[in-house]
């Protein structure tokens, strides 16, 4: 039985918020878009277009590497 309800769709954080470039020194903005795990999540969960999802799993992997965030979560 398929669902009949409808959702809205989700708004781009970035978009809406007018943010051109994702800077990877903002810390706690990256972490928004990690799951627990410490995995970058998905466009659909976090509601990101396509765009902005290149521009942040970029910056993320960037900080990473200069141990800005960790890799993984204990």
């Amino acid at each position: 039985m398929r669902r009949t309800t409808t959702t809205q769709e989700k708004q781009c954080f970035f978009c809406t918020a007018n943010i051109k470039v994702i800077d990877y020194k903002d810390g706690e903005l990256l972490r928004k878009s990690l799951n627990p795990q410490g995995k970058i999540a998905g466009r659909r969960r976090s509601g990101v277009c396509a765009y902005h999802q290149r521009l942040l799993a970029a910056a993320i992997k960037r900080a990473r590497f200069l141990a800005l965030i960790p890799f993984t979560t204990r």
